[in-house]
Order: C-alpha cells, then sequence, then structure tokens
C-alpha cells in the first residue's frame, strides 16, 4: 500500500479517490475522521490520504493525480468563436454554445 496524495479538504481528497477509482485502481481513505484528534496530534498527521492497495498500481495513480490538477484543465478559456471567457469547468462556451471541440 502507498499514499497517493494528501490535503487537509476532504472534498478534495474523496474526488482525487473517485478520479482514481474511475479509471479501475483500488483506492481506500485513511484519516478520514482523525480531524476530532487535531490537537492532540500533529495538523498534518489528521489530513484525509488516498492510499492505493497495489504498489503496481502507485505510478499510474499519480499520473492521474498530477493530470487532474494540471493548469491545463484548470484553466479558463476564451471562445474562438464570440471571444467571450468561459471557466474551466465549462465545455461549451457559456454564451454562445459554441463547442470547441468541433473546430
Amino acid at each position: 500500500m502507498k499514499l497517493v496524495y494528501t490535503h487537509e479538504n476532504q472534498f478534495l481528497v474523496s474526488n482525487i479517490k473517485n478520479i482514481i477509482e474511475a479509471e479501475g485502481i483500488a483506492t481506500f481513505l485513511k484519516n478520514e475522521f482523525a480531524k476530532g484528534a487535531m490537537g492532540e496530534v500533529s495538523t498534518f498527521d489528521c489530513w484525509p490520504e488516498v492510499w492505493v492497495y497495489e504498489d503496481a498500481d502507485f505510478e499510474k495513480a499519480k499520473s492521474i493525480v498530477a493530470l487532474s490538477q494540471s493548469t491545463k484543465l484548470n484553466a479558463e478559456w476564451v471562445c474562438e468563436h464570440c471571444n467571450e471567457k468561459n471557466d474551466a469547468a465549462f465545455e461549451v462556451c457559456w454564451s454562445c454554445q459554441h463547442d470547441p471541440s468541433d473546430d
């Protein structure tokens, strides 16, 4: 078993877990409920963690995490059709509904 990802935000950790599992890699969460121990142990030791069961899956899981946090995937983009700025969450332009993958 190897640690793949940790963060103070439980939502981000759970999201990473789901992304990795969608690629067929078995994972588990560690420290999911450890925030109650904060103060008794180091804050960083209470952060939730995503671990992979199989060491052979570690490199693939790390690359999935890196890709999911890539600035290219999380960057705003400008519609080539109407020049409107779009948040990274939009797959099509919010203003003119142009799909950039059709270009």
